[in-house]
This record gives structure tokens, C-alpha cells and sequence, in this order.
């Protein structure tokens, strides 16, 4: 027993470090870059500055000492870059897997842009011990140059870089984690009554924090839009003191402001070597956006963005996706710059264009989708810039729903991370039979870009009956209402099992996977694998639970376990998931779906599934949607499964999620070069000192002061 219990100790403080050979990989887009216009190479840079000003952002959305460990971590490496650091580190005594300990460390909190896993949200803290970080701090070039400076940065960061307390072990809000998106005052309660008044006012969360204080025995509540200008005045401002149910709410601005302000002067001169109408236009309402806090505006450069159909030089940046805000409906920044892949967008836009015959093969009726389909952009990229949190294989924007329904949107596929996020050594597969392997490394791949497909329906209230119970709908959104504030905690994660869903589902059709070039045997094993990587991802989910608090940490992660439950519902042998003992000797599990009940019991499960999905979301029935979706999510250790023993499985046999090195852009003269780093810790680190040469002083200060200013909001 003593043994069991050491051996799971360990498993779980390893969720809490990276380990030393994590995978690192470089995003390759030198040839992409090379074939562009000078002019095109312009707007690609100034596109970027833009991107990686706003995605410093982060740093403030993500936890209290995030910002400080940055500028710390910044200005040892502007000094010393890590081959140089490494006799320091020897010299203050550290082994070489200490230093290269601290070098992930480092990489980590750049990759993530902050001290938490941007996905699981869950806390990273260095794997070396407390008094060796210090001593090689101590021994730096910085602390020699500037000894109190560097004492008082690792001062006001170094207890909570450690700290492995309940409550900072993750993010959440109030007692179950951390979150700079509310002050750590506030509760679900506080966040819900934000929610009617932004409501109200008909104003968005999307780009908002919320900070609470008592004002003579009232709640008094700070609403801070991200804005380059502070003061209030102009004529579009929705600024002010409100009374609303007992509470004062102010709506200010400013916040993040010279980050916003240098966000909005790099679209500024990225506005001059736009290549048409549409792209001036967009980035003349993205400034005014950021300049002035406007949602309204950002939506309207969204317009424009999905008017703009296969540019060269495709981007996006703002406060976009809510999967961080523990209630669902504030936008972490981030921004991409990415260069067309022309041949496997060819074969994307087939797919669009088969949409009007595809959709109807969908489980519910046709009431439920749209009077006229708006076909969306869908277009396979090179990443030359992706800022914020983490990147992503693929995705569909914007997430206004009120422009998706009426006027459309995009899918984007980012060609180049796939090439290296999917790469899977046979050794570090887990979970799965020894003949599925091979099989799963040569298609995994092939089915992303077959699964990677989303819809997006409206519905008639007056008309529309529920294809369940047969009567008249009962509920829909009203006034100011959307997805993201009605659905708020859940909308995330039940999004992406909706959309999961609908993948799976379409993949069945020998129409779309002729498209991508698949047929006959070949088409079948796509369709297997594709289905197999789905069921292995639900079991690979559980690493992002949390048993203590019952909450999930990622949405797609969620998502994927809920689809596993309804596929293990399902029965008739259709999923089989075992506990087993490794060849080590240590737990272990084996999950195997039977092809041959694929497109019968399989597809028979997802429709069903996939149509109550679809019902509860059209219709806003938010009480009905949540006891489905989170019946689904439970994690418990009763039934035929112990998902709670199989987690400690899962996180035994974990794999840390691969770190992404990216290049720089710099003008030269009149033209743009391309700065490229090697695929290795040390990489990624150069990549940021050197992101931020001309102004690092100035940016680093404005972090520190907003970090400093707020320090008392988290207590």
C-alpha cells in the first residue's frame, strides 16, 4: 500500500512540471514567407507586431504573478542567452538537468504566456528545486547590472512560482481555482449578475474584467473594457456608474492600455499594404476597436474579415475565444498571421461547396437549419504568427453568433501545425491495441482534416417543433441574449462536442471522403481511425478533471470524454474500455471500438445524441442542455467503469503536450526578413528575447505596473 500510494504521489506532482524531454517543434513557414510580394510580406509583418504586442495580454489574463516571472525570465535571457547561461547555471551549482529543467520552465511560461497550461489550465511550476532557481537568478548578468531590480522581481513572484496550494493547482473562480478575469472576490453569483447587467446595456464580455469592492455595505463592481485610450467622452463610449438590483456597476476603460495602443498602431501601418477594400476596412474597425473598447467595432471588422475571401495573407486578432474564463463568456486574446496552402484549400472548398447537399443528411429537421446556407471560407494555412495561450489545429470564427447566423464565417485549417502537432512516436502511444498503432500513425492525420468540420443552423420559434416530444417550442433566446451568456459555464465545451459530433458523423458519407481523396479500403480506414482517435481522446480527457473541485479544465477534452460515454452507452461491443497491467507492471488500460458496428450502432448512437444537442442549443433550453450535457460529463466510480481509477491511470501514462517554436519577421531597408530558431527550449526562448528588442523596457514596465496595481485585487 505504502508503494501504491508513493507511486500515485508522484503521478499526480508530475501533472505540475514539464518534463525535461518535452517535444518542441519548429512551425515551419520559410517557403510559404519566401513566395509572398514585398507588399504582402509588409502587411504580414506589421500583422504580426500587432499579434504578438496583443498576445502579452495573456500574461494579465492569466494569473497574479504571471507578468512578473516574464519580466524576470526577459531580462536574465536579454543579458545571457541560454548557451551562455549554462556556465552560470554550473557555476551556482546546478547539474545540467536542473538547467535544462529551468530552459523548459522558461520555454513553458512563453509557449502558454503565462504559469498555466493553456490546455487543462492547469498550474506549471520549474522541476529544480526553489534554491537552486535563486542561485542561478543570483548568478545572472542581470542581478550583477542591477542587483535591488532583480531582487524585487523575484521577491513579489518567486512563493507563488512555487506554490502548489489547492486553489492555485488550477484555474477557476472563487474557492476553486485562479482567474485575473474577475478579482478574487467574486463568486458564480457575482459573474451571473454581471452577465444580466452587460445584458441591459446590451455591452459584450468578450474584451471586459470584472473587480468587486464593498462601498458602505454595497456591492460596487468595476466593468474594465481593454482600450488603448483611458479617458472618458466620445461619443460612442457606453462609459458610466449604473444602479442595477442593489449593486453600482462603473464601465471604464483603459485596461491593458499601451499594449491595446501598440496593438492598434502596428494595424495602423499594416493598413497601408493592405491588398483591397475589404482589408482597410477591417483593420481601420480593429483600431477602433482596441483604441476605444468597442465590441460593436470589433464585430464590424469581423464583417469585413469574412468578406474577404482566400487572401494571400489570411489573419485574425482580438479578444476571441472564452474557454479560460471560468464563466464562459470573456475573450482571451489572441491574434495569427498565416499564408494560404492553395492545394489543400482546393480541397476544402469542394467540401464547402457540397455543404447544400451534405446538410440535409444531418438528424434533425430541416426547420432547424437555416432558409438559405452561407457558405463559409474554409482554408488551409501555414502559420507565420499565432500569439496567445497555445495554437490550435484548426478554427472556425468569429464566435459572434448574431454575424455567423445572418452573414457567415470561416474555417481555417492551420496546415503546418498539423504537420508536426499529429507527428506520434508507436512508444508513446497509449491505450490502444498493438495492431491499431500502425494504423492510427498513418491516418490520424487524414481524419483530422476530414473530422474538422462545423455547422451552424437557425430555426423558426413559431414553427419549429421539438423532433422528440413532438410539441411546439417552448423557449428561445430573447433581446441581447446569445450562446456564450445564456449557455455561459457549459457553451464552450457542449460547442465542441456538437461540432466533434457533427465530424464524426459526416465522415461516415463516402461523398466527403471522396473529397479529400479517400475511397474504398482506404476510405474505411480513415473512417476507423478517425472514430478510434475520438474514443482514445475521451479516455485521454481525464488527465483534464478535477475530482476535488468536479470540474473539467478543457473544453475539447470534455467534450471528447461525453462522446465517449455515449459511444460506451451505445452497447452491443461497439466500444470495449478495460483495465489492464502494463508490461511494466504498472496500471494500464486497452480501449478498441469494432469497425464492423461503426456505421450502424456508432452512427445510430452520434444521431441520436447529436439531434438532442442541436435541440436544446436552438431553442435556448439552457436547463435542458445542462442536465444532458453534464450527466454525460460526470466522472465517477460507480457503473461499469471507474473513470476515477482510470484517471490515475491516465495521468501515469500522460504525454506533456508539444511546445511550438515560432519565426520572427524584421524590416530591413525595404525589405522583410525571417528570423528562424531551432526546434529546442533554447529556441523558443530566443524567439522572445529577441520578439521585442526595440521597446522591451517600456513593455515590461506597463506589465509590471498593471500587475502591481491590481496585486491586492486576488487576496
Amino acid at each position: 500500500c505504502a508503494k501504491e500510494t508513493c507511486l500515485i504521489t508522484i503521478m499526480v506532482d508530475s501533472q505540475y512540471y514539464l518534463p525535461n524531454d518535452i517535444g518542441i517543434s519548429a512551425l515551419d513557414c520559410a517557403e510559404a514567407f519566401r513566395l509572398l510580394s514585398p507588399k504582402e510580406k509588409l502587411y504580414a509583418h506589421y500583422l504580426s507586431r500587432a499579434a504578438w504586442y496583443g498576445g502579452l495580454v495573456v500574461l494579465l489574463q492569466t494569473s497574479p504573478e504571471s507578468p512578473t516571472i516574464y519580466v524576470l525570465l526577459q531580462r536574465i535571457f536579454r543579458k545571457q542567452p541560454p548557451a551562455e547561461l549554462e556556465a552560470v547555471a554550473t557555476a551556482a551549482g546546478l547539474t545540467s538537468e536542473e538547467y535544462q529543467a529551468f530552459l523548459v520552465y522558461a520555454a513553458g511560461l512563453y509557449a502558454n504566456m503565462g504559469n498555466y497550461k493553456s490546455f487543462g489550465d492547469t498550474k506549471f511550476i520549474p522541476n529544480l528545486p526553489k534554491e537552486k532557481f535563486k542561485a542561478l537568478v543570483w548568478e545572472s548578468q542581470a542581478y550583477k547590472e542591477r542587483p535591488d531590480e532583480i531582487e524585487v522581481l523575484w521577491n513579489s513572484c518567486s512563493n507563488l512560482l512555487y506554490s502548489l496550494e489547492d486553489k492555485q493547482k488550477q484555474l477557476g473562480l472563487g474557492d476553486k481555482g485562479i482567474t485575473t478575469y474577475f478579482s478574487g472576490n467574486c463568486c458564480l453569483e457575482d459573474a451571473e449578475l454581471a452577465q444580466k447587467f452587460l445584458d441591459s446595456k446590451n455591452l459584450s464580455a468578450y474584451n471586459t474584467r470584472l473587480f468587486k469592492k464593498e462601498c458602505d455595505g454595497k456591492r460596487c463592481y468595476e466593468v474594465r473594457l481593454a482600450s488603448a485610450v483611458k479617458k472618458e467622452g466620445e461619443a460612442e463610449s457606453r462609459c458610466g456608474t449604473f444602479e442595477f438590483e442593489n449593486a453600482s456597476f462603473t464601465v471604464c476603460r483603459g485596461d491593458y492600455a499601451l499594449l491595446m495602443e501598440k496593438v492598434s498602431h502596428n494595424l495602423e501601418k499594416a493598413k497601408a499594404y493592405a491588398s483591397d477594400e475589404n482589408q482597410t476596412r477591417m483593420l481601420e474597425e480593429y483600431v477602433r476597436s482596441f483604441t476605444y473598447g468597442s465590441v460593436d467595432a470589433h464585430k464590424e471588422g469581423s464583417r469585413y474579415w469574412i468578406k474577404d475571401k482566400g487572401p494571400i495573407v489570411e489573419s485574425y486578432i482580438g479578444f476571441i475565444e472564452s474557454y479560460r474564463d471560468p464563466f464562459g463568456s470573456r475573450g482571451e486574446f489572441e491574434g495569427f498571421v498565416a499564408v494560404v496552402n492553395k492545394a489543400m484549400s482546393a480541397r476544402f472548398a469542394q467540401l464547402v461547396s457540397s455543404a447544400e447537399v451534405l446538410l440535409p443528411e444531418l438528424p434533425w429537421p430541416s426547420a432547424f437549419e437555416k432558409d438559405r446556407f452561407l457558405k463559409p471560407d474554409f482554408t488551409s494555412l501555414d502559420v507565420l504568427t499565432f500569439a496567445g495561450s497555445g495554437i490550435p489545429a484548426g478554427i472556425n470564427i468569429p464566435n459572434y453568433d448574431d454575424i455567423r447566423q445572418t452573414e457567415g464565417f470561416k474555417n481555417v485549417s492551420l496546415g503546418n501545425v498539423l504537420a508536426v502537432a499529429y507527428a506520434t512516436q508507436k512508444e508513446k502511444l497509449t491505450f490502444l491495441d498493438e495492431k491499431d498503432k500502425d494504423l492510427y500513425i498513418k491516418w490520424k492525420g487524414p481524419s483530422f482534416e476530414v473530422q474538422d468540420d462545423k455547422g451552424n443552423f437557425n430555426f423558426n420559434q413559431a414553427e419549429v417543433r421539438n423532433p422528440e416530444t413532438g410539441e411546439l417550442i417552448s423557449s428561445w433566446y430573447k433581446g441581447s441574449e446569445t450562446w456564450d451568456s445564456k449557455f455561459s459555464t457549459i457553451a464552450s465545451s457542449y460547442e465542441e462536442c456538437r461540432a466533434e459530433c457533427v465530424g464524426l458523423y459526416l465522415c461516415l458519407n463516402k461523398q466527403v471522403l471522396g473529397i479529400f481523396g479517400h475511397e474504398g479500403e482506404e476510405a474505411e480506414e480513415v473512417v476507423y481511425v478517425n472514430w478510434l482517435n475520438m474514443v482514445r481522446a475521451g479516455l485521454l480527457g481525464l488527465e483534464f478533471y478535477t475530482p476535488e473541485s468536479k470540474s473539467w479544465r478543457q473544453a475539447h477534452m470534455q467534450a471528447r470524454f461525453v462522446i465517449l460515454r455515449v459511444l460506451l452507452e451505445a452497447g452491443e461491443g461497439l466500444v470495449s474500455l478495460s483495465e489492464t497491467t502494463g508490461a511494466d507492471g504498472r496500471p494500464d488500460a486497452l480501449i478498441t471500438l469494432d469497425r464492423s458496428k461503426v456505421h450502424t450502432v456508432g452512427k445510430n448512437a452520434i444521431q441520436k445524441f447529436l439531434c438532442r444537442l442541436q435541440v436544446h442549443k436552438s431553442t435556448a433550453d439552457v436547463e435542458g442542455g445542462r442536465a444532458l450535457y453534464q450527466g454525460y460529463s460526470a466522472v465517477t466510480s460507480d457503473g461499469s467503469h471507474d473513470f476515477l481509477r482510470l484517471r490515475e491511470t491516465v495521468l501515469l501514462r500522460k504525454e506533456a503536450r508539444k511546445m511550438f517554436v515560432q519565426a520572427n519577421t524584421c524590416v530591413k531597408g525595404e525589405a522583410v526578413e525571417l528570423e528562424e530558431y531551432e526546434s529546442s527550449a533554447a529556441g523558443l526562448i530566443q524567439s522572445f528575447t529577441e520578439r521585442f528588442t526595440d521597446d522591451a523596457e517600456e513593455v515590461e514596465a506597463h506589465l509590471l505596473e498593471m500587475a502591481s496595481k491590481d496585486s491586492t485585487c486576488w487576496c
